[in-house]
């Protein structure tokens, strides 16, 4: 049996940083991911979109932040396991056992930093609308410059379908988005530049029709509560109506509701040796933003590096420190 000091369950960029900084501290790390490559949702739905909240970046695609991370991880020899499923979170003895669809896992601590579980796209509620997948319909966008030149439609009211449309604004011939209430999610920010760009806002609409013969060509929009229709030529369409996402934690016998991982301040679970994350935690007060994950990463990876030690110091010495 192969112990380490800190497994962390899940790579996006909250558990990227966790397992750098869980290096920083000199402690045995291992990193589990269900998916085929690091990044969690960033790298796998949105590696174009760009990302505001992160310091000391004005913006940075997200695909770029990932290759970051990533390059910040090889300082350290870390283990990495991918494309596994974590099954169930036991405490045994003096140690975590952790199983996955493929393995046994054993670990002095854990570091939760699962997102939002695993997820897929709300998508558009229409008979027939399968045909158009990946026909001029798009629940992903990971390359902008397949919509060079386009005429696009963007269905969506929050700040990724805000962002979207402001991204393919001068890339795209024409682009247009559609929300069915009269204002939108996004941060207000955004949603300015949204307001005095060249994108057509059509509000409040939703779509009631999608028309084509091998791939999209036209939709057809419903005014909210009124008899106006719109008929649109378009040529791609995206569905941005966010994710369902499946956080299966009742069989892991940690307190939690179904927004996720209730923590304590030091991001410490009900289960003792098992620390917190990034979106899956749930505090008063919790604002879901990258930065903010980052933030609880190095909080989870302190305590538990104590808890395995008391000797361990929560507050080590850092690179602003006078000495």
């Amino acid at each position: 049996m192969e112990l380490y000091d800190v497994t962390i369950v899940g790579a996006g960029p909250s558990g990227m940083f966790a397992a750098f900084y869980a290096g920083m501290r000199n402690a045995k790390t291992k990193l589990i991911d269900s998916l085929p490559q690091l990044g969690g949702q960033l790298a796998t739905l949105y590696p174009e979109k760009y990302i505001y909240d992160i310091p000391g970046f004005t913006k940075i695609k997200a695909g770029e932040l990932i290759k970051n991370l990533e390059k910040q991880l090889t300082t350290f020899n870390h283990t990495y396991y991918l494309e596994e499923e974590v099954l169930e979170i036991k405490k045994v003895e003096d140690f975590i056992e952790v199983t996955t669809n493929k393995d046994i896992h054993y670990s002095k601590s854990v570091i939760l930093a699962l997102g939002n579980g695993s997820f897929q796209p709300r998508k558009l509620a229409l008979d027939g609308i399968e045909a158009f997948e990946n026909a001029g319909l798009d629940y992903y966008v990971t390359d902008l410059m397949k919509y060079a030149g386009k005429k696009v439609a963007i269905a969506g009211g929050g700040d990724s379908a805000v962002d979207w449309a402001l991204m393919l604004e001068p890339i795209a011939a024409e682009v247009s988005i559609i929300h069915r209430r009269p204002e939108f999610r996004g941060h207000e920010h955004s949603v300015n530049k949204l307001k005095t760009s060249s994108v057509n806002i059509l509000t409040p609409y939703v779509i009631n029709e999608v028309l084509g013969d091998d791939r999209i060509s036209e939709i057809v929009l419903q005014q909210v509560k009124g008899e106006e229709s719109v008929r649109m030529t378009i040529d791609n369409l995206i569905v941005n109506y966010g994710f369902t996402s499946s956080l299966n934690l009742k069989n892991w016998g940690l307190e939690s509701t179904r927004q996720g991982i209730i923590v304590d301040t030091d991001m410490s679970t009900s289960i003792p040796g098992v620390y917190a994350c990034g979106d899956v935690v749930q505090y008063d007060g919790k604002v879901k933003l990258i930065a903010t994950g980052f933030g609880e990463a190095p909080t989870a990876v302190n305590n538990a590096l104590h808890f395995i030690d008391p000797k361990n110091r929560t507050q080590p010495g850092h690179s602003s420190s006078l000495f």
